[in-house]
């Protein structure tokens, strides 16, 4: 039989590839099919060793025969991939009955057992359910398995305590201990060099079943942790959207030597769509191709992205594909027949003192025209500027309109409604406390301890105080708020639609009773106009990935150039002549 060439498996610092050397129409052909290879690429391709990849080339080969080396091996990787694709189809399909997991003290619903039924036989998965259908059930279920112990869940800085706690409710055999330092220490019984003691875990051994730590701490556990545990749980995984940051890098080293991976989150993608590749390469390594391969498959090809990810050209494709391998699973409320009454997004327009902003214009219309430059500025010096020109117009835009939020805010608390306002700068925090001090606010931001945190939750469930003023990014998987507050005013806005959800979801999720209102009082001047633009742009990314199968609440092409359109914005409306011919 003629063979057209030759697929080798090489490897290469620890990375596995197949690469393939054939005629050149095969060639043309194989790169048609397979987008993850470089267009450009010339007489050697490659292709990362992954279990769909053994599958498609297996499939390739029936029309194009080559000589394979080692070729049992593509054959056992190609048969592994269809046996996962069965037993994916099997656990999904209508009807599927999943395994009751007798050993909890309470049930858990049905539908949280067939996500971890589906974790437990792929051993990887992203549970994105809607927020407040109880993922952390989900992930708890899969710990009832003693082969699955020793764990580890990784979570955020004010959470560990609600994970023991869901812990001890569901397996309240399980012996959790949550790392209390960023450098090890003994876990195996006894006391630590401050003399610490740690607490013991199971009968007849010293180390805990559940171990918990928040994302800061892994770093310096990473190599005391990694091939200890055997499963890790990653709540509110889309903290790992951002390669070759210190907790992405500990991440993905305890991960690699565990059996079990699970991330929870309901908005894995914060930006663009290319966030998704990071958070399941710790979950799944390798599956989508390394970070090139993706993009060149699922990204547009003039845009490949920072550390924020570039935007993906069809994200209800990605959608359907990460469903489809048994890469994620989502599930709505309606779905699963929890809908809760109704929620309202409501802009409300408010004053802006024009004073506030005034006073940063020279400065910020400086950076706006370093930004804007068309040559010779310093490409680190134009990120430069561009982070501080967006946090500076930004919080100017938040002080300016502070006092207008603070009577808004003012006005539903006067009704009785208890409210979570939240923000994100100290300045606008500032006007807020100072206005509205009559009403007893208590903080949750960035500046306080967990345990001052927990304190503020407690006042806020308890009725002593009405108002919990929080940070955009500091609230997520908080878990209580829904049964006092359905009411959110979002004083500031975020460039990322899914924190402003995520922040919605402390209160808008199982247990609430009540419609709920998310207020969004924006000013017609400053940074407002052109974030909430760009945020319709990143919720067209996020919505796509998560529901497929829903109608998109918009259609337009995502911007990754969101600095520069509000710098360009700045400069006519307030860099006079000069600005305006610069824009």
């Amino acid at each position: 039989m003629r063979k057209f060439g030759t697929v080798t498996l090489v490897e290469s610092l620890g990375k596995k590839q197949w690469a393939i050397t054939c005629e050149p129409h095969v060639r043309v052909r194989m790169k048609r099919i397979f987008e993850k290879i470089p267009k450009g690429a010339h007489d050697t391709l490659t292709l990362s060793d992954t279990v769909e990849h053994a599958s498609e080339l297996l499939w390739f080969l029936d029309r194009y025969p080559m000589k394979v080396t080692p070729k049992a091996y593509l054959k056992q990787r190609a048969a592994a991939h269809k046996e996962r694709a069965s037993e994916i189809e099997r656990v999904l399909a209508a009807g599927y009955t999943p395994p009751e997991f007798a050993g909890m003290a309470l049930p858990p619903r049905e539908y949280q057992r067939i996500a971890a039924a589906l974790a437990l036989r792929t051993g990887r998965l992203l549970i994105a359910d809607d927020l407040g259908l109880g993922k952390t059930c989900s992930a708890i279920c899969t710990l009832e398995d003693p082969s699955n112990l020793p764990a580890l869940v990784v979570t955020m800085t004010h959470l560990p305590k609600q994970w023991e706690r869901e812990i001890a409710r569901f397996l309240p055999n399980l012996r959790c201990h949550i790392l209390t330092k960023g450098t090890p220490y003994t876990l195996d019984g006894g006391a630590d060099e401050g003399g610490q003691l740690v607490l013991p875990g199971r009968a007849g051994s010293a180390f805990p079943d559940v171990l918990i730590s928040n994302y800061h701490k892994l770093g310096g556990w990473a190599e005391a942790i990694a091939g200890r545990v055997r499963s890790v749980i990653f709540d509110e995984v889309q903290e790992l959207r951002i390669p070759g940051s210190g907790k992405y890098t500990a991440a993905t080293h305890i991960a690699s030597e565990a059996k079990l991976r699970v991330g929870l989150s309901a908005t894995p993608v914060y930006n663009m769509g290319g966030e998704i590749h990071a958070v399941i390469d710790v979950l799944a390594p390798g599956e989508l191709g390394d970070r090139s391969e993706f993009e060149r498959e699922w990204c547009k090809g003039d845009q490949f992205g920072g550390h924020r990810g570039a935007p993906v050209k069809d994200p209800k494709a990605l959608g359907y594909y990460l469903r489809e391998q048994g890469l994620m699973i989502r599930r709505t409320r309606r779905d699963v027949g929890r809908e809760l009454p109704a929620l309202q997004h409501i802009v409300h327009e408010v004053e802006c003192d024009q004073k506030a902003i005034e006073a940063v214009s020279a400065s910020v219309a400086e950076l706006a025209r370093i930004i804007l430059a068309k040559g010779g500025a310093d490409p680190f010096q134009k990120l430069r500027a561009s982070e501080e020109f967006s946090n500076q117009l930004r919080q100017a835009t938040g002080v300016a309109k502070a006092p207008y939020v603070a009577a808004f805010v003012k006005m539903i608390l006067e009704t009785g409604e208890p409210i979570v306002l939240a923000g994100w700068h100290r300045e606008v925090y500032a006007v807020w406390l100072d206005l509205l001090k009559d009403h007893n606010p208590v903080m949750f931001t960035g500046s306080e301890s967990p345990v001052a945190k927990e304190r503020a939750k407690q006042a806020f469930v308890s009725g002593q105080s009405k108002l919990l003023i929080m940070s955009l990014r500091s609230g997520a998987g908080l878990d209580g708020l829904q049964s006092v507050c359905r009411t959110v005013v979002v004083g500031e806005l975020d460039w990322s639609p899914k924190v402003h959800d995520q922040l919605i979801g402390r209160v808008y999720r199982d247990g609430q009773k009540e419609p709920c209102v998310a207020y969004f009082p924006v000013a017609d001047s400053g940074s407002d106009p052109v974030v909430l633009d760009v945020l319709g742009l990143k919720a067209a990314q996020a919505h796509g990935i998560n529901d497929p199968d829903a109608p998109l609440v918009t259609e337009s092409t995502a911007d990754p150039e969101r600095v520069k359109r509000l710098a360009e914005d700045f400069l006519r409306r307030h860099g006079g002549e000069k600005g305006r011919a610069a824009a």
